[in-house]
């Protein structure tokens, strides 16, 4: 016993020997690193070979009303001598960055601002914070803001950690070269202030490629936060329709890493482990996360979005962000996401109320939920038990439903929803035209990574039969 206790307290103890943060190291946490053979031991790598294993990554979380206060000390405990602080031209004068630069100067932390974080990020934009961060040479990075401000950090910190390398190099395949990162990057930490992306837990970084007018993005576990400060008070500056557009992207994070396919249908198997994705399939894991996230959805979404004071709400979601986000970081998502690329990436005129910006966007949630009524419509015989359950955790009634009637279902219950957050009525209402379906179809035909993640695959004409029927919702 005392030996077996012996050798535990020495693992622990190399385990944590090389970390002076307060948030403690974190299994891959930067590039991983192979010796030579170890590959040898995932000996079937044929195209029909399937998956045999997943990984579950995660940056470390920090959660509480006004634990913000706190970065001071995270950052001054990484000893970092010059820290890139990223936000957007809104978030500047609101009271999270107030308290972020408070608590660094009372810590006495050099920082500098960057405010030009494009609100929908473009490769421009990545490329613009990455230049700034190359300039002013950072050794942290810290993030305040909402999805687009944390993936706008982490593309900067990557390129800015390999200034060498060619924009597309780490851009996913088919669109960029989708090489695994093997350079150290700078510690990050991240402080969302809006309840959806989760994107403080994961090594997601997701952009418009404005040449091809599609979304895509870099994806590797390298890439995500050393840590998370999750503090629900900034969510009450979220206005009315950014809160519901953001639940929209918790809700399908959390629906489609829960019906996705299960991780050992992937295929074929990594030649290594570097090569294993972030976006793996289901799996019992993630499995609890997103149902625990779309628990939260059904008692508070509501609530959250009409009154921005209840805090217990907002909350809420703010934690159900993180959940559903440790859920498909690990699992993915599919077709909701695969179809709300190009969506977004060709917007003609859409402005949304409650966005500050100078150029036409389609929400990332909204371009998500658009498209979710006829995308679980499409998916449900292929995996009827789970789409009966989610619409069953969502508040359905399910006692007399049967399973062959479960994607029309589903379907129907986030119509529901989506009607009850007063979500536009379909890409028609976007926007968009029949005439428009050609480009919508092959902007999404580039987005197979998230695309083969549905449990049932859709070809061409599939896909210009959902954005057709996406046209209109009610």
């Amino acid at each position: 016993m005392a030996g077996a206790r012996s050798r535990a307290v020495n693992l622990m103890a190399s385990v944590g020997a090389s970390c002076s943060c307060p948030a403690h190291s974190q299994a891959y946490s930067g590039p991983l690193k192979l010796h030579r053979g170890a590959s040898n031991i995932l000996h079937d790598h044929s195209p029909t070979s399937k998956e045999y294993a997943f990984e579950m990554a995660c940056s470390n979380i920090r959660y509480g009303h006004g634990v913000t206060s706190e970065v001071g000390q995270d950052m001054a405990g990484l000893n970092a001598k010059k820290v890139g602080v990223y936000t957007d031209a809104t978030l500047i004068n609101l009271p999270p960055m107030k308290t972020v630069l408070e608590s660094l100067t009372k810590h006495g932390v050099n920082y500098v601002v960057y405010d030009k974080v494009r609100v929908e990020p473009t490769d421009q934009s990545f490329k613009d914070a990455s230049d700034f961060a190359k300039k002013e040479k950072f050794d942290a990075f810290l993030a305040v803001g909402g999805g687009s401000v944390i993936d706008t950090a982490k593309a900067a910190n990557l390129y800015s950690s390999d200034p060498d390398a060619d924009f597309l190099d780490y851009v996913n395949a088919p669109i960029g070269k989708g090489k695994p990162v093997t350079c150290q990057l700078k510690p990050l930490v991240a402080v969302p202030t809006t309840s959806g992306t989760g994107s403080e837990t994961t090594g997601v970084a997701v952009f418009d490629y404005e040449p091809l007018q599609a979304k895509t993005g870099i994806a590797n576990r390298a890439l995500r936060p050393l840590l998370g400060i999750v503090d629900p008070v900034h969510t009450l500056h979220m206005p009315e329709r950014v809160a519901a557009f953001s639940g929209f992207d918790v809700l399908c994070h959390a629906l489609e890493s829960y019906t996705a396919i299960n991780y050992l249908e992937r295929s074929p198997r990594p030649t290594s482990p570097l090569l294993r994705p972030a976006y793996q399939g289901s799996n019992p894991i993630s499995d609890i996360w997103s149902r625990h996230a779309l628990g939260i959805i059904q008692k508070y979404f509501t609530r959250a979005v009409y009154n921005n004071e209840d805090m217990e709400a907002r909350s809420q979601m703010h934690l159900a962000s993180t959940f559903a986000g440790i859920g498909f970081g690990n699992a993915g998502v599919h077709l909701c996401h695969g179809l709300s690329y190009s969506i977004a990436g060709n917007v003609k005129t859409h402005q949304p109320c409650g966005y500050n910006c100078d150029h036409a966007i389609i929400p990332h949630g909204l371009s998500v939920v658009i498209t979710a009524p006829a995308v679980f419509n499409f998916t449900g015989a292929a995996n009827p038990e789970r789409h009966l359950e989610a619409a069953e955790i969502l508040g359905r009634d399910i006692r007399n439903d049967k399973l062959a009637d479960a994607g029309p279902i589903l379907s129907d219950v986030m119509k529901t929803i989506m009607s009850t957050m007063k979500i536009e009525n379909g890409l028609s209402a976007l926007g968009y035209t029949t005439e428009d379906l050609p480009a919508l179809v092959e902007g999404a035909l580039p987005q197979d990574r998230v695309n083969k993640l549905a449990p049932r695959y859709p070809l061409k004409e599939d896909l210009h039969d959902l954005y057709t029927s996406a046209l209109t919702v009610y």
